[in-house]
């Protein structure tokens, strides 16, 4: 979810927001528990990524290649595929794996408050502010600062991140004092990194500073028995709790395989979470799939339930008018809409105030 807040809120309250938006700088829905940064002796986990598909073998290898260096690495990939446990995999891999890890997601705060985050702030910086503040960049020295959902931080800013990165060196929102800091920054991204720069959603020197190692990270559809790998690892930490043996059925374990995750691993493990609350001792989706709209196989029959399009339609016109039709669907439930979309809430906000930016004049109120 991305939490915006209105230019009000730099005043009195402003410490205040920063906390509120702080909520949402780390998304730890497609966390595993944590190990080192090692394969386990069954090759199955990575550290905290898990699985044995040639595509996750690949990326355990770009891994290991990577880590040990201080090159900046941009992740790529859909929501939920995992990204900052590949970052997290990173810095446990390399030199400054003694340091701090410090996520910051840079979708999740306004414009208003994303500097102050990154940078910190002196007291008296602006009214509420009582206290200094070690932004993101100090709290990471020594270690590693991970920037993820890149391409939503505000062009603005991208200027003086882009200085940070290249001087290591940076002032507090209301200092006078220029702090300097070692840090290994890896990004991440679900947006084509060049089509961002060319819908100027992302600056081209800041792309090139830090793509010096791109690691492209797969679907869960692309990931073959992977998908049941991880089904069954999430299905034994709901049974452990309380000492439950409930099991996948033979119709649950088809429908894994077939259904095509676009919410990656996120909206797995929330979809065997909810067959689990559902089932008696066999784990069955199709019995709980009145209660998930994700993980409907076709699409609503119902009338004014289908788009069509021309070809040659650009992509971003097509995703307004899904999005758009989607929210519409769902009586403007965003929640609802995120998941049948099988996006995170904070991307389908980050989407709507884009477009109502663009004047598309979408009903904001849920």
């Amino acid at each position: 979810m991305s939490a915006v807040f209105p230019v009000s809120e730099l005043a009195p309250g402003c410490e205040a927001a920063l906390a509120k938006a702080r909520m949402f700088a780390v998304d730890p829905a497609t966390r595993l528990p944590g190990t080192s940064a090692r394969k386990s002796a069954a090759g199955a986990r990575f550290g905290r990524l898990y699985g044995t598909s040639p595509a996750m073998r690949t990326v355990y290898q770009m891994v290991e290649k990577v880590a040990p260096t201080e090159a900046s690495v941009l992740l790529i990939g859909e929501s939920g595929t995992g990204k900052e446990l590949v970052a997290n995999a990173i810095h446990d891999e390399s030199a400054c794996r003694e340091g701090a890890f410090v996520a910051i997601n840079c979708g999740a705060f306004s414009a208003n408050l994303i500097e102050a985050e990154l940078f910190g702030y002196e007291r008296g910086a602006f009214t509420g502010a009582v206290r200094s503040h070690r932004g993101c960049f100090e709290r990471a020295s020594g270690g590693t600062l991970f920037l993820d959902e890149i391409t939503e931080m505000p062009l603005e800013l991208q200027i003086k991140l882009l200085r940070a990165l290249e001087t290591g060196c940076f002032y507090r929102v209301g200092g006078e004092q220029e702090q300097s800091v070692n840090v290994r920054i890896i990004a991440a991204t679900n947006r084509d990194p060049n089509q961002a720069v060319a819908q100027g959603r992302l600056r081209e020197d800041l792309l090139y500073r830090l793509a010096v190692f791109p690691l492209p990270l797969p679907p869960l559809r692309a990931r073959g028995a992977d998908i049941e790998l991880l089904a069954q690892h999430f299905l034994d930490e709901l049974n452990a709790p309380t000492g439950s043996a409930k099991t996948f059925s033979a119709p649950a374990r088809e429908f894994l395989a077939r259904h095509p995750w676009p919410g990656n691993v996120r909206e797995l493990k929330n979809a065997v979470q909810r067959a689990f609350i559902m089932a008696d001792s066999e784990v069955n989706f199709e019995r709980s799939d009145h209660t998930s709209p994700v993980l409907r196989d076709k699409p609503l029959a119902s009338a004014g339930s289908s788009l069509n399009f021309a070809i040659g339609t650009p992509l971003d016109t097509i995703e307004r008018e899904v999005i758009v039709a989607t929210l519409e669907h769902c009586r403007g439930r965003k929640r609802e809409t995120a998941q049948l979309l099988g996006v995170s809430l904070k991307t389908l906000y980050n989407r709507l105030n884009e477009y109502s930016a663009k004047d598309c004049h979408i009903d904001r109120a849920a």
